[in-house]
C-alpha cells in the first residue's frame, strides 16, 4: 500500500473517532479462493484497512459464490462484529449472487451508501457503473459488499467508512444528534435530562 493509501486511512480514523474500537468481520465471495485455488487478496487489504481505520476484524473467511452459504456467512458474522464486508460477487456475471445474498438477510437496505461507494469507484474507472453492491442493516450490525479486487475493494470502503460509525450509533439506539456536527452522542444512563435555560441538562 502506497503513503497516500496510508494517509488516507489514517484521515478516515481521525475522522470517524470510533471509540472504543467496534468489530468487523470480513467475507471473501470466491469459488476459486474457497477451493485454494487463488490467493485471497482483497480479505487481508481489507482487514488491514479497518483495523487501521479503528475497528477491530475479528473474523476473515472464505465462502464459495453459493447464495445460500454466503447467506449463511453473513448471519454467523453479524453475531460477533458490528460491521461485516464482503468482498466479490457484486458484478453481473452468472455466478455474482453476494447481493441477492445480502438482500435476504438484511432488515433494511441503506441504499445512499452503495450509491456513495459507485460514485467514489466511477472516478477511477467507468466500469464501476456495473457494480450492484448494496449496503444494509442485519439487526444491530451492518452488511456492506464491496467489488472483488482489491484496489476496488478499499476504495469502496474508505468511501463508505465516515458514514459507518453514526450509522451504527443509530442501530446502537444512540439517535441523540449534536446540533453543530450532526454526529450521534450517547445519551447518559440515570434520570431523564431536562431543559433549563433553553439549554439541555443532566438531571
Amino acid at each position: 500500500m502506497d503513503l497516500t493509501a496510508v494517509c488516507t486511512i489514517e484521515n478516515v480514523a481521525q475522522a470517524t473517532h470510533l471509540s472504543p474500537r467496534r468489530t468487523a468481520a470480513v467475507i471473501t465471495v470466491s469459488d476459486g479462493c474457497s477451493r485454494g485455488e487463488r490467493e485471497d487478496l482483497s480479505g487481508p487489504a481489507l482487514a488491514r484497512t479497518l483495523d487501521a481505520s479503528g475497528f477491530q476484524t475479528v473474523s476473515r473467511v472464505r465462502v464459495p459464490d453459493e447464495q445460500r452459504v454466503i447467506e449463511d456467512a453473513m448471519r454467523a458474522a453479524a453475531g460477533i462484529a458490528r460491521l461485516v464486508v464482503t468482498t466479490g460477487g457484486t458484478g453481473i456475471a452468472p455466478r455474482d449472487v453476494t447481493p441477492e445474498a445480502t438482500r435476504a438477510v438484511c432488515d433494511r437496505l441503506l441504499e445512499g451508501v452503495a450509491e456513495l461507494m459507485r460514485a467514489e469507484g466511477r472516478r477511477e474507472t467507468p466500469m464501476a457503473a456495473l457494480s450492484r453492491a448494496v449496503c444494509g442493516t442485519l439487526g444491530t450490525s451492518l452488511v456492506l459488499n464491496v467489488p472483488g479486487s482489491p484496489a476496488g475493494a478499499v476504495s469502496s470502503l474508505l468511501a463508505a467508512l465516515p458514514v459507518l460509525p453514526h450509522a451504527l450509533d443509530l442501530l446502537e439506539g444512540r439517535t441523540e444528534h449534536d446540533a453543530q456536527t450532526g454526529n450521534t452522542t450517547a445519551k447518559p444512563h440515570g434520570k431523564p435530562r431536562k431543559r433549563l435555560n433553553g439549554k439541555v441538562e443532566s438531571a
